[in-house]
């Protein structure tokens, strides 16, 4: 697998299309803070890291829903392999002025935009969600 992280926001794209009140993927501490992001911001319910015996744990994540509709309407993996994206405090994107959020890998740790320029750091902007 190339990219990780693409992987689990495209198996949460994924389920989130079909109404699935859950998904699992493999477990990393990136993925978790990444999942932390989310549930800070609202977008999931939560995750739990579920050891299976066989050495990998995987994360079981549950996701939110309003009305029947996912509350996750849009998920981009921003910096990929091939490309990484980078900025700083004075260029972070806005996503859909405000409304969203950009996730980014900083010096601090993983944090949404707003966290970022509050802490003045900027970093990898990792994926955006609305």
């Amino acid at each position: 697998m190339n990219d990780p992280l693409g992987d689990m926001l495209t198996r949460i794209r994924n389920a989130a299309m079909r109404n699935k009140s859950t998904v699992r993927s493999p477990s990393s501490k990136l993925r978790q803070r990444v999942l932390d992001v989310l549930q800070d911001e609202g977008f999931i319910r939560g995750y739990e890291v579920i050891d299976s015996g066989d050495h990998k744990p995987e994360i079981e994540i549950s996701l939110k829903y309003f009305e029947g509709t996912p509350v996750i309407r849009e998920l981009k993996r921003v910096s990929k392999p091939g490309r990484r994206a980078y900025s700083n405090v004075g260029a972070m994107p806005q996503v859909r002025n405000g409304l969203g959020v950009a996730i980014v890998s900083t010096s601090k740790g993983v944090m949404s935009d707003s966290k970022a320029r509050a802490a003045n750091v900027g970093g990898e902007v990792l994926c955006t969600v609305f």
